[in-house]
Parts: C-alpha cells; structure tokens; sequence
C-alpha cells in the first residue's frame, strides 16, 4: 500500500519543510514494513507538496504513525496537510 499526503506551504516555509521531511523520512524509515518515502512539489503549484510512503500493509503503516519519534518528527510537517484521503491499496 501507499500513502499520500498532500502539504500546503508557504514559499518562505519551504527550506524548514524540506529539513522537516527528512526527518520524518529517517524517523520513518526505523520502522517496520517500510519500504521507501518520497517528497515533491507541485510543477503548477509550488506551494502544494506531496509526500508519498510505501508500505508492506495498512497494519505497519498505521503502527508507525503511533510511534513517539514519528509523532515527534512528523508534527512540524502533518502541520501543513491538506484534510483528505490519503491511504491506497495496491492489488
């Protein structure tokens, strides 16, 4: 499965979220069932970003958003998400 999230940023904002992201990313990559993570920006829209993770399931995925370091690193991020759907399963 993979996860998207769509972030709304301020131009000035962007250099911190970059940083935030990455330690989102590290933070997320200690977990298991992992796979890889990914972040950019809009081609139209620089200030819409999306930051996509793959997973080996829902289970892990949803396991790993409960962990304190990723709470930690996430926060400054999940700050700036669009409220939507963002979960998708592959067949």
């Amino acid at each position: 499965m993979f996860a998207v999230t769509r972030l709304r940023v301020a131009t000035g904002d962007a250099a911190a979220l970059a940083d935030a992201v990455a330690r989102l990313l590290a933070a997320l990559a200690g977990r298991p069932g992992f796979r890889d993570g990914e972040v950019g920006r809009a081609a139209d829209d620089p200030a819409l970003w999306a930051l996509v993770t793959r997973w080996d399931g829902v289970g892990a995925y949803r396991r790993a958003l409960s962990a304190a370091e990723v709470k930690i690193a996430g926060a400054p991020v999940w700050v700036h998400a669009v409220d939507e759907p963002g979960v998708y399963l592959t067949d």
